[in-house]
Protein backbone atom coordinates (compact mmCIF):
# COMPACT_ATOMS: atom_id res chain seq x y z
CA UNK A 1 0.00 0.00 0.00
CA UNK A 2 1.14 3.21 -0.85
CA UNK A 3 1.79 5.68 1.89
CA UNK A 4 -0.96 7.53 2.93
CA UNK A 5 1.14 10.71 4.20
CA UNK A 6 1.50 14.49 3.27
CA UNK A 7 3.85 17.41 3.75
CA UNK A 8 2.75 20.43 5.41
CA UNK A 9 4.14 24.19 5.36
CA UNK A 10 3.61 24.19 9.04
CA UNK A 11 6.64 22.91 11.19
CA UNK A 12 4.38 21.66 13.84
CA UNK A 13 2.61 19.81 11.92
CA UNK A 14 5.45 18.49 9.42
CA UNK A 15 6.91 16.71 13.23
CA UNK A 16 3.49 14.90 13.92
CA UNK A 17 3.05 13.97 10.08
CA UNK A 18 6.51 12.41 10.37
CA UNK A 19 5.76 10.69 13.70
CA UNK A 20 2.39 9.18 11.58
CA UNK A 21 4.43 8.15 8.93
CA UNK A 22 6.31 5.93 10.81
CA UNK A 23 3.49 3.93 11.58
CA UNK A 24 1.48 1.27 9.46
CA UNK A 25 -0.99 -1.61 9.72
CA UNK A 26 0.82 -4.24 12.15
CA UNK A 27 1.53 -7.80 10.23
CA UNK A 28 -1.68 -9.80 11.47
CA UNK A 29 -3.32 -7.54 13.32
CA UNK A 30 -7.06 -6.81 12.09
CA UNK A 31 -9.80 -5.63 14.35
CA UNK A 32 -11.02 -2.62 16.55
CA UNK A 33 -9.78 -3.81 19.92
CA UNK A 34 -6.61 -1.09 19.37
CA UNK A 35 -8.58 1.45 18.42
CA UNK A 36 -11.50 1.29 20.92
CA UNK A 37 -8.14 1.50 23.75
CA UNK A 38 -7.18 4.64 22.10
CA UNK A 39 -10.81 6.16 22.28
CA UNK A 40 -11.11 5.50 25.64
CA UNK A 41 -7.69 6.67 26.84
CA UNK A 42 -9.07 9.96 25.19
CA UNK A 43 -12.86 9.79 26.68
CA UNK A 44 -14.57 8.01 24.05
CA UNK A 45 -15.14 11.03 21.66
CA UNK A 46 -17.27 8.29 19.68
CA UNK A 47 -20.20 8.56 21.93
CA UNK A 48 -20.25 12.62 21.75
CA UNK A 49 -20.91 13.34 18.52
CA UNK A 50 -23.74 14.58 17.00
CA UNK A 51 -25.87 12.78 14.12
CA UNK A 52 -23.57 10.68 12.06
CA UNK A 53 -23.69 9.53 8.48
CA UNK A 54 -21.43 6.70 7.66
CA UNK A 55 -20.82 5.79 3.73
CA UNK A 56 -18.86 3.01 2.71
CA UNK A 57 -18.29 1.56 -0.68
CA UNK A 58 -15.77 0.76 -3.53
CA UNK A 59 -16.40 3.77 -5.80
CA UNK A 60 -18.58 6.84 -5.23
CA UNK A 61 -18.68 6.84 -1.03
CA UNK A 62 -16.32 10.25 -1.10
CA UNK A 63 -19.01 11.85 -3.69
CA UNK A 64 -21.93 10.58 -1.85
CA UNK A 65 -20.29 12.27 1.21
CA UNK A 66 -20.17 15.37 -0.60
CA UNK A 67 -23.73 15.54 -1.34
CA UNK A 68 -24.71 14.63 2.20
CA UNK A 69 -22.77 17.19 3.60
CA UNK A 70 -23.80 20.35 0.69
CA UNK A 71 -27.32 18.82 1.38
CA UNK A 72 -27.24 18.59 5.17
CA UNK A 73 -25.53 22.53 4.93
CA UNK A 74 -28.08 23.82 2.35
CA UNK A 75 -31.00 22.85 4.72
CA UNK A 76 -28.54 25.48 6.82
CA UNK A 77 -26.90 22.50 9.42
CA UNK A 78 -23.94 23.06 10.72
CA UNK A 79 -21.88 19.63 9.32
CA UNK A 80 -18.50 18.06 10.48
CA UNK A 81 -16.93 15.49 7.93
CA UNK A 82 -14.50 13.21 7.33
CA UNK A 83 -12.75 12.02 4.27
CA UNK A 84 -10.20 10.45 2.95
CA UNK A 85 -7.62 9.91 1.53
CA UNK A 86 -6.91 14.01 1.03
CA UNK A 87 -5.18 14.97 -2.23
CA UNK A 88 -3.24 18.28 -1.06
CA UNK A 89 -2.96 19.02 2.14
CA UNK A 90 -3.69 16.59 5.30
CA UNK A 91 -5.76 18.80 6.77
CA UNK A 92 -8.88 17.79 3.81
CA UNK A 93 -9.64 14.94 6.40
CA UNK A 94 -10.94 16.85 8.94
CA UNK A 95 -13.45 19.55 8.41
CA UNK A 96 -15.18 21.36 11.30
CA UNK A 97 -18.04 22.73 10.61
CA UNK A 98 -17.83 23.75 7.23
CA UNK A 99 -14.23 24.82 7.72
CA UNK A 100 -10.74 22.53 7.13
CA UNK A 101 -8.87 22.21 10.23
CA UNK A 102 -6.53 24.55 11.03
CA UNK A 103 -2.60 23.78 11.02
CA UNK A 104 -2.40 24.40 14.69
CA UNK A 105 -5.54 22.76 16.04
CA UNK A 106 -4.43 19.52 13.62
CA UNK A 107 -0.36 19.73 15.37
CA UNK A 108 -2.11 19.58 18.63
CA UNK A 109 -4.68 16.79 18.05
CA UNK A 110 -1.92 14.26 16.24
CA UNK A 111 0.34 14.95 18.80
CA UNK A 112 -2.24 14.51 21.92
CA UNK A 113 -3.40 11.04 20.09
CA UNK A 114 0.24 10.19 19.44
CA UNK A 115 1.31 10.76 22.71
CA UNK A 116 -1.32 9.14 24.87
CA UNK A 117 -1.44 5.78 22.25
CA UNK A 118 2.25 5.50 21.35
CA UNK A 119 2.97 2.51 23.51
CA UNK A 120 -0.71 0.73 22.26
CA UNK A 121 1.39 0.44 18.33
CA UNK A 122 -1.55 1.92 16.43
CA UNK A 123 -1.73 1.67 13.11
CA UNK A 124 -2.04 5.17 10.83
CA UNK A 125 -5.57 4.92 9.94
CA UNK A 126 -6.41 4.21 13.72
CA UNK A 127 -4.07 7.71 14.82
CA UNK A 128 -5.90 9.54 12.63
CA UNK A 129 -9.23 7.90 13.12
CA UNK A 130 -9.10 8.99 16.73
CA UNK A 131 -7.73 12.35 16.24
CA UNK A 132 -10.37 13.07 14.08
CA UNK A 133 -13.44 11.90 16.48
CA UNK A 134 -11.56 13.98 19.18
CA UNK A 135 -12.14 17.20 17.34
CA UNK A 136 -15.64 16.72 15.98
CA UNK A 137 -16.68 15.82 19.40
CA UNK A 138 -14.57 19.54 21.09
CA UNK A 139 -17.13 21.30 18.02
CA UNK A 140 -20.49 21.86 17.89
CA UNK A 141 -22.42 20.84 15.41
CA UNK A 142 -25.35 19.42 13.69
CA UNK A 143 -24.42 16.49 11.87
CA UNK A 144 -21.69 14.91 10.89
CA UNK A 145 -20.41 12.90 7.92
CA UNK A 146 -18.04 10.22 7.84
CA UNK A 147 -16.48 8.11 5.24
CA UNK A 148 -14.98 4.62 5.59
CA UNK A 149 -11.06 3.80 4.97
CA UNK A 150 -10.65 0.88 3.75
CA UNK A 151 -13.37 -2.08 3.65
CA UNK A 152 -15.53 -1.77 6.57
CA UNK A 153 -16.05 -4.33 9.17
CA UNK A 154 -12.58 -3.71 10.52
CA UNK A 155 -11.89 0.33 9.39
CA UNK A 156 -11.20 2.57 12.01
CA UNK A 157 -14.35 4.89 12.08
CA UNK A 158 -16.49 1.51 12.59
CA UNK A 159 -17.06 1.73 16.27
CA UNK A 160 -19.71 4.02 16.00
CA UNK A 161 -22.67 2.90 17.98
CA UNK A 162 -25.42 4.16 16.60
CA UNK A 163 -25.23 6.44 13.43
CA UNK A 164 -28.32 8.06 12.07
CA UNK A 165 -28.31 6.08 8.77
CA UNK A 166 -25.16 3.92 7.25
CA UNK A 167 -24.82 3.59 3.38
CA UNK A 168 -23.31 1.83 0.54
CA UNK A 169 -22.04 2.74 -2.33
CA UNK A 170 -20.86 0.97 -5.25
CA UNK A 171 -19.36 -2.08 -5.27
CA UNK A 172 -16.17 -3.64 -6.99
CA UNK A 173 -12.91 -5.48 -6.58
CA UNK A 174 -10.50 -3.06 -4.77
CA UNK A 175 -7.69 -2.89 -1.88
CA UNK A 176 -7.55 -6.98 -2.78
CA UNK A 177 -4.48 -7.55 -0.94
CA UNK A 178 -6.49 -6.46 2.60
CA UNK A 179 -10.04 -7.46 2.17
CA UNK A 180 -9.41 -11.04 0.39
CA UNK A 181 -7.56 -12.47 2.52
CA UNK A 182 -9.15 -16.25 3.08
CA UNK A 183 -10.28 -16.00 6.41
CA UNK A 184 -12.49 -18.96 7.96
CA UNK A 185 -16.29 -17.90 8.26
CA UNK A 186 -16.78 -15.15 5.70
CA UNK A 187 -17.63 -15.54 1.91
CA UNK A 188 -15.15 -16.91 -0.70
CA UNK A 189 -16.83 -15.26 -3.65
CA UNK A 190 -14.87 -12.12 -4.26
CA UNK A 191 -17.69 -9.81 -4.74
CA UNK A 192 -19.73 -11.25 -1.73
CA UNK A 193 -16.96 -10.89 0.15
CA UNK A 194 -16.47 -7.23 -0.84
CA UNK A 195 -20.42 -6.51 0.57
CA UNK A 196 -19.33 -8.78 3.80
CA UNK A 197 -16.93 -6.48 4.44
CA UNK A 198 -18.50 -3.18 3.60
CA UNK A 199 -21.77 -4.55 5.43
CA UNK A 200 -20.07 -4.69 8.16
CA UNK A 201 -20.73 -1.18 9.44
CA UNK A 202 -24.55 -2.12 10.12
CA UNK A 203 -25.69 -1.05 13.64
CA UNK A 204 -28.50 -2.47 15.57
CA UNK A 205 -31.34 0.05 15.08
CA UNK A 206 -29.88 2.54 12.55
CA UNK A 207 -31.03 2.17 8.96
CA UNK A 208 -28.68 0.71 6.14
CA UNK A 209 -29.22 2.55 2.97
CA UNK A 210 -27.67 0.52 -0.25
CA UNK A 211 -27.51 0.93 -3.92
CA UNK A 212 -28.78 -1.45 -6.46
CA UNK A 213 -26.51 -4.90 -6.90
CA UNK A 214 -26.54 -8.64 -8.33
CA UNK A 215 -28.72 -11.04 -6.24
CA UNK A 216 -26.35 -12.94 -4.60
CA UNK A 217 -24.44 -9.48 -3.26
CA UNK A 218 -27.77 -8.69 -1.99
CA UNK A 219 -28.39 -12.00 -0.28
CA UNK A 220 -25.18 -10.80 1.21
CA UNK A 221 -25.84 -7.63 2.42
CA UNK A 222 -29.21 -8.91 3.81
CA UNK A 223 -27.78 -11.65 5.99
CA UNK A 224 -25.02 -9.11 7.23
CA UNK A 225 -28.07 -6.29 8.08
CA UNK A 226 -30.30 -9.05 9.36
CA UNK A 227 -27.72 -10.34 11.59
CA UNK A 228 -26.52 -6.67 12.78
CA UNK A 229 -30.42 -5.71 13.27
CA UNK A 230 -30.01 -3.03 11.24
CA UNK A 231 -33.25 -2.12 8.97
CA UNK A 232 -32.29 -2.84 5.32
CA UNK A 233 -33.19 -0.12 2.52
CA UNK A 234 -32.10 -1.41 -0.74
CA UNK A 235 -32.22 0.52 -4.21
CA UNK A 236 -34.90 -1.42 -6.32
CA UNK A 237 -36.77 -2.58 -3.18
CA UNK A 238 -37.20 0.13 -1.03
CA UNK A 239 -36.60 3.25 -2.94
CA UNK A 240 -35.72 4.22 -6.47
CA UNK A 241 -34.08 6.25 -8.58
CA UNK A 242 -34.13 7.38 -12.72
CA UNK A 243 -31.24 9.25 -13.49
CA UNK A 244 -32.09 10.85 -17.32
CA UNK A 245 -32.91 14.76 -17.50
CA UNK A 246 -33.69 14.99 -13.48
CA UNK A 247 -33.31 12.42 -11.14
CA UNK A 248 -36.72 10.95 -10.25
CA UNK A 249 -36.81 9.78 -6.83
CA UNK A 250 -39.49 7.83 -5.14
CA UNK A 251 -39.77 5.70 -2.19
CA UNK A 252 -42.47 5.16 0.84
CA UNK A 253 -42.61 8.75 1.36
CA UNK A 254 -43.47 9.96 -1.72
CA UNK A 255 -42.10 11.17 -4.96
CA UNK A 256 -39.69 13.67 -6.09
CA UNK A 257 -37.97 15.43 -8.86
CA UNK A 258 -34.49 16.17 -8.38
CA UNK A 259 -32.25 18.41 -10.64
CA UNK A 260 -28.34 16.46 -11.90
CA UNK A 261 -25.13 17.54 -10.33
CA UNK A 262 -23.08 19.78 -11.52
CA UNK A 263 -20.50 17.30 -11.24
CA UNK A 264 -20.31 15.20 -14.82
CA UNK A 265 -21.07 11.64 -15.22
CA UNK A 266 -24.70 9.71 -14.43
CA UNK A 267 -22.84 7.79 -11.94
CA UNK A 268 -23.11 11.15 -9.68
CA UNK A 269 -26.65 10.93 -10.23
CA UNK A 270 -26.57 7.86 -8.59
CA UNK A 271 -24.70 8.88 -5.48
CA UNK A 272 -26.71 11.87 -4.90
CA UNK A 273 -29.75 9.61 -5.15
CA UNK A 274 -28.16 7.13 -2.03
CA UNK A 275 -27.58 10.42 -0.33
CA UNK A 276 -31.19 11.56 -0.86
CA UNK A 277 -32.22 8.17 0.22
CA UNK A 278 -30.24 8.14 3.73
CA UNK A 279 -31.50 11.07 4.70
CA UNK A 280 -34.99 10.31 3.81
CA UNK A 281 -34.98 6.54 5.86
CA UNK A 282 -33.79 8.30 9.13
CA UNK A 283 -35.26 10.57 11.65
CA UNK A 284 -32.55 12.12 13.26
CA UNK A 285 -32.05 14.96 10.99
CA UNK A 286 -34.61 17.05 9.10
CA UNK A 287 -34.23 18.23 5.75
CA UNK A 288 -36.38 19.69 3.26
CA UNK A 289 -36.95 18.82 -0.59
CA UNK A 290 -35.64 22.29 -1.47
CA UNK A 291 -32.44 21.29 0.38
CA UNK A 292 -31.63 18.57 -1.21
CA UNK A 293 -32.24 19.80 -4.78
CA UNK A 294 -29.86 22.99 -3.90
CA UNK A 295 -27.23 20.46 -2.40
CA UNK A 296 -27.05 18.12 -5.03
CA UNK A 297 -26.89 21.32 -7.40
CA UNK A 298 -23.47 22.84 -5.26
CA UNK A 299 -21.78 19.70 -4.40
CA UNK A 300 -18.34 20.00 -5.41
CA UNK A 301 -16.13 16.94 -5.13
CA UNK A 302 -12.27 17.57 -6.52
CA UNK A 303 -10.30 15.19 -8.77
CA UNK A 304 -13.65 13.12 -9.69
CA UNK A 305 -14.10 13.92 -13.70
CA UNK A 306 -12.99 17.20 -13.12
CA UNK A 307 -12.36 20.09 -15.32
CA UNK A 308 -9.61 21.70 -14.72
CA UNK A 309 -9.26 25.63 -15.16
CA UNK A 310 -6.80 27.85 -16.03
CA UNK A 311 -3.60 27.21 -14.30
CA UNK A 312 0.31 27.05 -14.77
CA UNK A 313 0.04 23.16 -15.63
CA UNK A 314 -3.54 23.70 -18.48
CA UNK A 315 -1.50 26.67 -19.78
CA UNK A 316 1.17 23.87 -20.86
CA UNK A 317 -1.34 22.46 -23.26
CA UNK A 318 -3.86 25.14 -24.26
CA UNK A 319 -6.95 25.46 -26.66
CA UNK A 320 -7.48 22.00 -24.76
CA UNK A 321 -9.79 20.86 -22.14
CA UNK A 322 -8.04 18.75 -19.79
CA UNK A 323 -9.89 16.61 -17.24
CA UNK A 324 -8.46 14.64 -14.17
CA UNK A 325 -10.11 12.04 -12.51
CA UNK A 326 -8.86 9.48 -9.49
CA UNK A 327 -10.17 6.84 -10.41
CA UNK A 328 -7.68 3.39 -10.35
CA UNK A 329 -9.85 0.81 -10.43
CA UNK A 330 -12.02 -1.08 -13.26
CA UNK A 331 -15.74 0.32 -12.30
CA UNK A 332 -13.93 3.85 -12.30
CA UNK A 333 -12.48 3.08 -15.30
CA UNK A 334 -15.81 2.04 -16.80
CA UNK A 335 -17.60 5.34 -15.13
CA UNK A 336 -14.81 7.22 -17.15
CA UNK A 337 -15.30 5.17 -20.48
CA UNK A 338 -19.11 5.99 -20.39
CA UNK A 339 -18.02 9.92 -19.63
CA UNK A 340 -15.68 9.56 -23.22
CA UNK A 341 -18.50 7.76 -25.05
CA UNK A 342 -17.92 8.52 -28.61
CA UNK A 343 -15.30 11.02 -28.09
CA UNK A 344 -10.71 11.00 -28.83
CA UNK A 345 -8.94 11.95 -26.66
CA UNK A 346 -5.45 12.09 -25.05
CA UNK A 347 -4.77 9.94 -21.55
CA UNK A 348 -1.62 10.50 -18.84
CA UNK A 349 -1.80 7.89 -16.14
CA UNK A 350 -0.27 7.33 -13.23
CA UNK A 351 -1.09 4.43 -10.83
CA UNK A 352 0.40 2.86 -8.20
CA UNK A 353 2.45 -0.41 -8.52
CA UNK A 354 -0.56 -2.23 -6.63
CA UNK A 355 -3.03 -1.09 -9.52
CA UNK A 356 -3.85 -2.06 -12.86
CA UNK A 357 -3.17 -0.15 -15.62
CA UNK A 358 -5.39 -1.78 -18.15
CA UNK A 359 -8.50 -0.82 -16.04
CA UNK A 360 -8.19 2.49 -17.21
CA UNK A 361 -6.91 2.14 -20.75
CA UNK A 362 -9.16 -0.68 -21.03
CA UNK A 363 -12.75 0.93 -21.56
CA UNK A 364 -11.22 3.94 -23.66
CA UNK A 365 -9.69 1.27 -26.26
CA UNK A 366 -10.09 2.39 -29.57
CA UNK A 367 -10.73 6.51 -28.38
CA UNK A 368 -6.87 7.38 -26.94
CA UNK A 369 -5.06 9.18 -29.84
CA UNK A 370 -2.33 8.69 -27.16
CA UNK A 371 -1.36 6.59 -24.28
CA UNK A 372 1.13 9.13 -21.76
CA UNK A 373 2.73 7.18 -18.93
CA UNK A 374 4.12 8.70 -15.53
CA UNK A 375 5.19 8.33 -12.11
CA UNK A 376 3.99 9.06 -9.21
CA UNK A 377 6.71 11.11 -7.49
CA UNK A 378 7.01 9.65 -3.74
CA UNK A 379 5.07 7.27 -4.35
CA UNK A 380 5.37 3.68 -5.10
CA UNK A 381 4.14 3.86 -8.99
CA UNK A 382 4.27 1.92 -11.77
CA UNK A 383 7.32 2.14 -14.17
CA UNK A 384 7.33 2.69 -18.04
CA UNK A 385 7.62 -1.35 -18.14
CA UNK A 386 4.27 -2.11 -16.53
CA UNK A 387 2.47 -0.70 -19.64
CA UNK A 388 3.34 -3.31 -21.78
CA UNK A 389 4.20 -0.99 -24.86
CA UNK A 390 0.77 0.58 -24.88
CA UNK A 391 1.85 3.70 -23.95
CA UNK A 392 5.00 6.26 -24.09
CA UNK A 393 6.79 7.26 -21.32
CA UNK A 394 7.52 11.24 -19.69
CA UNK A 395 8.94 12.07 -16.33
CA UNK A 396 5.83 13.92 -15.09
CA UNK A 397 2.78 15.34 -15.89
CA UNK A 398 4.04 18.79 -17.11
CA UNK A 399 6.43 17.03 -19.71
CA UNK A 400 3.54 14.41 -20.90
CA UNK A 401 1.19 17.70 -21.45
CA UNK A 402 4.22 19.47 -23.12
CA UNK A 403 5.16 16.80 -25.70
CA UNK A 404 1.27 16.79 -26.96
CA UNK A 405 0.17 16.84 -30.56
CA UNK A 406 -1.10 20.65 -31.28
CA UNK A 407 -4.72 18.58 -32.48
CA UNK A 408 -6.97 20.42 -29.53
CA UNK A 409 -7.81 17.19 -28.61
CA UNK A 410 -9.09 16.81 -24.93
CA UNK A 411 -6.75 15.37 -22.20
CA UNK A 412 -7.50 12.77 -19.45
CA UNK A 413 -5.09 12.46 -16.62
CA UNK A 414 -6.54 9.47 -14.77
CA UNK A 415 -5.28 6.82 -12.22
CA UNK A 416 -4.48 7.64 -9.15
CA UNK A 417 -5.77 10.21 -6.53
CA UNK A 418 -2.19 10.71 -5.25
CA UNK A 419 -1.17 11.56 -8.97
CA UNK A 420 -4.69 13.63 -8.69
CA UNK A 421 -3.21 15.72 -5.84
CA UNK A 422 0.10 16.98 -7.26
CA UNK A 423 -2.08 17.47 -10.43
CA UNK A 424 -4.70 20.01 -8.19
CA UNK A 425 -1.42 21.52 -6.39
CA UNK A 426 0.31 22.30 -9.52
CA UNK A 427 -2.51 24.21 -11.18
CA UNK A 428 -3.40 26.08 -7.77
CA UNK A 429 -6.60 24.15 -7.29
CA UNK A 430 -6.10 23.50 -3.79
CA UNK A 431 -9.61 22.54 -2.38
CA UNK A 432 -10.52 24.32 0.48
Amino acid sequence: MAKDFAASSDPAVQAQLDRLAALSLPQGRLGLDTIRELLARLGDPQKRLPPVFHVAGTNGKGSTCAYLRAILEAEGLTVHAAIKPHLVRYNERIRIAGKLISDEELAALLEEVLDIGEELGPSFFEVTTAATFLAFARHPADACVIEVGLGGRFDATNVLEKPAACGIATLGIDHEAFLLVPEDGVPQDPMCRIAFEKAGIARPGSPLVTQAYGEEIELEIERRAGLAGAPLHMRGYDWWAEVGETIDYHDRHGDLTLPLPQLPGKHQGDNAALAVAMLRHQDRVTVSDAAMAEGIRSARWPARLQLLGHGPLTALAPGREIWLDGGHNADAGRAIGRHFAGQRLHLVIGMLANRYPQAIIDPLEGRLASVTAVPIHGSESHGEEAYSGRATWAPDVPAALASLPDDGLPVLIAGSLYLAGKVLEANGEVPD
